[in-house]
């Protein structure tokens, strides 16, 4: 009698365990962990939230978490601003030209060493991201080489840093050429005031006369720059846990040197 009580409670918790057992892999494969969301602050504008798709891209929004979870962005500008297209941002030398250093993204470097990312969009040979650019998504800056050599296409397409842009209208000709990585979900009238600030002037509405304006450096400034570019506060990250890594890098195209070698040039 008492061994046939024993079995009996042996086979009852053995069915217990199994229970616990297909709950947890049941658990585990419904559990649907979110997007990482992106909180930036911009100082006299407001809130803006940003859901980052990394099924899509996920070295750039490795990139993007590492950059804005370490303080990279905060104090830095939108140094582009242009209504019915986009807003760009997150350059530390706030013009346009810089690029992150490894420091940025990696404890124990001691070297200052710039870099870049590998492009995730289709000209680029990357077909896992289908994002559009249409109003609200997040894609990354990147140069442009191609119309100074064809052979330098691949350098442009796997230039992008830190810089990223902001859509404030549909533009279906950046489709597949820039990678996109992300979609505002919050605070998108704060974008669009961001695109209305006021600039020196736009190109489009320069006149043959017209003198291009120029810094106490004397240096012509760049059309689209806000007279007071907005300043970003602060970008946070929330990834519910999950940690994405450090992205991939590429070094950065020494752009000058090639055009000294190949060229002959001597730049200033």
């Amino acid at each position: 009698m008492i061994k046939r009580i024993l079995l009996v409670l042996g086979i009852i918790l053995v069915l217990v365990g199994i229970g616990f057992v297909s709950y947890g892999f049941y658990k585990k494969a419904t559990t649907d962990i979110p997007n990482p969301v992106a909180t930036m602050e911009v100082e006299d504008y407001g809130t803006v939230k940003i859901e980052l798709y990394p099924d899509e891209a996920p070295n750039t929004v490795a990139n993007f978490i590492r950059l804005a979870n370490r303080g990279f962005y905060n104090g830095l500008t939108f140094h582009r601003t242009i209504p019915d297209f986009m807003i760009q941002g997150g350059d530390k030398a706030g013009n346009g030209s810089g690029s992150p250093s490894l420091s940025d993204i990696e404890d124990n470097v001691t070297e200052e060493e710039e870099y870049n990312i590998p492009g995730e969009f289709i000209a680029n040979g990357y077909t896992e991201n289908n994002l559009k650019h249409t109003k609200g998504v997040i894609s990354m800056a990147r140069t442009d080489y191609s119309a100074i050599d064809s052979g330098l296409i691949t350098y442009g397409y796997n230039s992008a840093g830190s810089q990223f842009f902001i859509m404030t209208e549909d533009n279906s000709s950046l489709d597949g050429l820039y990678a996109a990585f992300g979609k505002v979900i919050e605070g998108m009238d704060v974008v669009e005031k961001i695109a209305n600030t006021e600039v020196y002037y736009r190109a489009t509405e320069l006149k043959e006369d017209d003198e291009i304006p120029e810094d106490e450096d004397g240096n012509e400034i760049a059309s689209d720059t806000p007279k007071k570019a907005p300043v970003i506060k602060s970008i946070t990250v929330e990834t519910y846990g999950v940690d994405y890594g450090i992205p991939e890098t590429v070094e950065v195209f020494d752009y000058y040197t090639w055009l000294m070698q190949n060229y002959g040039l001597t730049l200033q």
